[in-house]
């Protein structure tokens, strides 16, 4: 039986993983999370926290955020109510996609996921109201070891569903670095 399909990306570390719902009257049934499945695709992470992310209006963007070494982390994202956009950006120096990003729109009606690799920065924008975003890490949170990536730098062209202006953002995301001024915290290999 199929349980799950995984799709690569145009960046082949960053997964689209889809559970197989199992339907009938009543509604579905899904295995979200099979560690085995993840295994024989190659995606060998323990996951060690899972966080949840509640976003009230339409157009929250949170991101471009990660980890540093030895703190640096993947991530499984899904939608459990709602919808976004969501951005992985290979910050990897060396990486021959460095900059480049997977932009995947993930909804709770789809049941897809996102596959984030370490090496990544990560951010989402919500494209509906009432939104809930749920994500396991393979490293605990420190914020010893966070940082971010400017979220609208022309130099990654992501094509957000929303302007500066209509973007709900932290204070902190508003201040990030460009690529440009980034530090070569990940190297590709």
């Amino acid at each position: 039986m199929i349980r799950v399909q995984i799709v690569s990306t145009d960046i082949a570390d960053v997964k689209i993983i889809t559970p197989v719902r199992h339907g009938d009257a009543r509604g579905f049934f899904s295995e979200i999370f099979r560690e085995d499945s993840l295994d024989r695709h190659g995606i060998g992470v323990r996951f060690v926290q899972e966080n949840h992310s509640y976003s009230a209006p339409k157009g929250v963007l949170r991101g471009l955020q990660f980890q540093t070494p030895p703190m640096a982390q993947a991530k499984l994202v899904r939608v459990a109510a709602g919808a976004i956009l969501d951005v992985a950006v290979d910050i990897r120096a060396g990486s021959p996609t460095y900059g480049r990003h997977v932009a995947a729109e993930l909804t709770a009606a789809a049941g897809n996921q996102l596959f984030v690799p370490e090496g990544f920065a990560h951010g989402f924008c919500t494209l509906v109201p009432d939104t809930h975003v749920l994500y396991k890490v393979n490293r605990y949170y420190s914020a010893e070891h966070d940082r971010g990536l400017l979220w609208n730098d022309p130099a990654l062209g992501i094509a957000w569903p929303v302007t500066e202006g209509e973007a709900t953002l932290s204070d902190k995301d508003r201040r990030q670095p460009r690529l440009a001024g980034l530090a070569a915290y990940f190297r590709y290999g």
